[in-house]
């Protein structure tokens, strides 16, 4: 389920991403060595799913994919495992194309 209440716009996740959140990029492993924001670190979904979530709770957590869907389930799961300041940026395309 796609949750609205949680999606960031590109001008605020660059300024969270300035002040020091967590830039995670749940794709799969082969998709980030093609190509990925840079400062982000890769945690795939699958990965999330396993709980190897290996980030900091005390620091805003910014997640985005190729097309969404990922980010979206990915913000659920984190925040079902306890976090709290979690964003969903959707497609790595809207932070790479912000001006």
């Amino acid at each position: 389920m796609f949750n609205q209440a949680r999606t960031i716009e590109c001008k605020d996740a660059r300024r969270l991403v300035e002040a020091g959140a967590q830039l995670i990029d749940v794709r799969s492993s082969q998709e980030y060595a093609q190509g990925a924001l840079p400062g982000s670190r890769n945690l795939p979904l699958q990965a999330l799913h396993a709980g190897d979530h290996q980030l900091c709770d005390q620091t805003p957590v910014i997640v985005y994919c190729a097309s969404g869907m990922r980010s979206s389930q990915a913000v659920n799961v984190l925040i079902a495992s306890g976090y709290r300041d979690v964003h969903d940026l959707g497609t790595w395309r809207r932070f790479e194309n912000c001006d």
